[in-house]
C-alpha cells in the first residue's frame, strides 16, 4: 500500500500563498521517498520546494505516511536552527503514535489535508 501523504492546516495556507500546488507536493512526496532529500534523522525531512525558492519539513511515520509541517522561504532564512530540530522531532515521535481513527479525526477537524490520496503524480 502506498503511504499517504497529508499537510497540516498551516502549511497548507502558507503553501497557498508561496503558489505552490498540491501536485507539486506529490511530486516532491515521490522525490523525498526515493532520498532525494535531506534527512535530518528522527522522522524529520527537508525538501527543497518551488524551483529551490521554499524549504518544508516533512515528518514521516516509518513509511506510513508524511506530513508537510513547515514551510520557510529560502530569502527569509536558509534553515531551521537545532531547537527547532529538536521540536520536529518531538513532534515527529508523537505523531508516530497516533493511530489511523486519530488521523480520521484530525481530517475531518481539517487540522490535516490529505493529498496524492488516488492521484498519479
Amino acid at each position: 500500500m502506498k503511504p499517504r501523504s497529508f499537510k497540516t492546516d498551516w502549511f497548507a495556507k502558507a503553501a497557498k500563498k508561496a503558489d505552490i500546488s498540491d501536485a507539486d507536493l506529490c511530486k516532491a512526496i515521490e522525490q523525498v521517498r526515493l532520498g532525494q532529500c535531506d534527512d535530518l534523522g528522527g522522522g524529520v525531512f527537508i525538501k527543497r520546494l518551488n524551483k529551490n525558492m521554499h524549504r518544508s519539513i516533512i515528518i514521516a511515520k516509518g513509511g506510513k505516511y508524511w506530513v508537510y509541517s513547515y514551510l520557510f522561504a529560502k530569502k527569509d532564512r536558509e534553515n531551521i536552527n537545532q531547537k527547532e530540530l529538536e521540536d520536529f522531532r518531538e513532534i515527529a515521535n508523537t505523531y508516530a503514535k497516533i493511530t489511523d481513527k486519530e488521523i480520521d479525526l484530525a481530517l475531518a477537524d481539517e487540522i490535516l489535508v490529505e493529498i496524492c490520496h488516488g492521484k498519479k503524480v
